[in-house]
């Protein structure tokens, strides 16, 4: 909790406390656009709150690519009273039974009352009072352990997995983690190298990807393909009444590898699984396009997306160029 929002008021939460609250508040501030702002600000919408969501930069889920999150961007801005992108919140404080926020959005500054507020704005690790000082382990300049690609810290005898080893915060990268750490411990050598590590933000609809991002690749420069299958496309998606979804394979266009996959839709969390395997066996978009999937299912959009890439789709005309 940033200490100018740290009211000691309980109506002023984390991420923890908006887990536990026994009551549905009728507005809600959530004070951050990110995976976790998000994913609560969408429970509590559909819980009927009315949700005012607040983000300092110029976009929401900055972490995904600009796509797979419009779809989930489309829906919170009717599911959510507002959402206020390059907004700040400056103040809080307590008025009788509510929150008094004070902010600046549009260029002017606005003082409004909510029942509780949320501030998701992200984690810090809980380093200081485990008695590392007694020990020989280093911890970097926001608190997370150091440790080595065998999850071996600075003190030999310590090994340290999970969000307190830093990286990605997710509980099956700390389940892997675990797993090397152990092998270690018991005189293998094992190292954390490579490791495709899935992304899942649990919004509706889900938005999941594995290995190389879009973003990512521009950013370094890398030349890849994009295959791009919509659900709207897919007999399956349309039945449970979501076609809004999108499946997409990043490819190699000189090797025809799969470097990466994204999926925004219903149960994408589900579906990213076959495309960590395809990254992990280094699979081609042939070997993606040439295994059967049963139909109808959400599942076939992975198989389409790579007959998107050779312009043999039968559910969409995509000509390959």
């Amino acid at each position: 909790m940033p200490k100018a929002f740290d009211l000691g008021n309980p109506r002023v939460m984390t991420s923890t406390e908006a887990l536990e609250v026994e009551d549905v508040p009728e507005n809600l501030l959530v004070v951050g656009g990110g995976y976790i702002g998000m994913e609560l600000g969408t429970v509590y919408a559909a819980l009927g709150s009315k949700i005012t969501l607040v983000e300092a930069m110029d976009s929401i889920l900055a972490g995904a690519d600009p796509d797979l999150a419009r779809p989930v961007v489309t829906i919170a801005k009717k599911a959510f009273k507002e959402i206020r992108l390059k907004a700040r919140v400056g103040k809080m404080s307590t008025v009788g039974k509510q929150i008094k926020v004070e902010m600046e959005f549009n260029g002017e500054k606005l003082t409004e009352l909510y029942d509780r507020v949320l501030v998701a704005v992200g984690r810090v690790p809980n380093s200081n009072d485990v008695g590392l000082e007694n020990t020989g382990v280093q911890v970097d300049e926001k608190g997370f352990v150091k440790v080595n690609h065998h999850q071996q810290t600075s003190d030999p005898n310590i090994y340290a997995i999970g969000d307190i080893a830093g990286g990605i915060l997710l509980a099956h990268k700390a389940h892997k983690e675990a797993r090397i750490a152990i092998e270690n411990i018991n005189g293998d050598d094992v190292v954390f190298e490579n490791i495709i590590i899935p992304a899942v933000v649990f919004t509706d609809p889900e938005i999941a990807w594995a290995g190389l991002t879009e973003t990512q690749a521009k950013e370094q420069g890398r030349e890849v393909t994009v295959a791009k299958f919509p659900w709207a496309a897919s007999g399956r998606a349309i039945t449970i009444d979501r076609p809004e979804g999108l499946t997409k394979l990043l490819i190699d266009p000189k090797t025809e590898r799969v470097l990466g996959v994204g999926i925004v839709g219903a149960g994408a969390g589900e579906l990213i699984a076959e495309g960590v395997l395809a990254i992990e066996m280094c699979a081609l978009a042939a070997d993606v396009g040439m295994t059967i999937h049963p139909h109808p299912t959400l599942s076939e959009t992975v198989m389409e997306a790579s007959e998107v890439f050779y312009g043999q789709a039968t559910d969409i005309y995509r000509p390959k160029r």
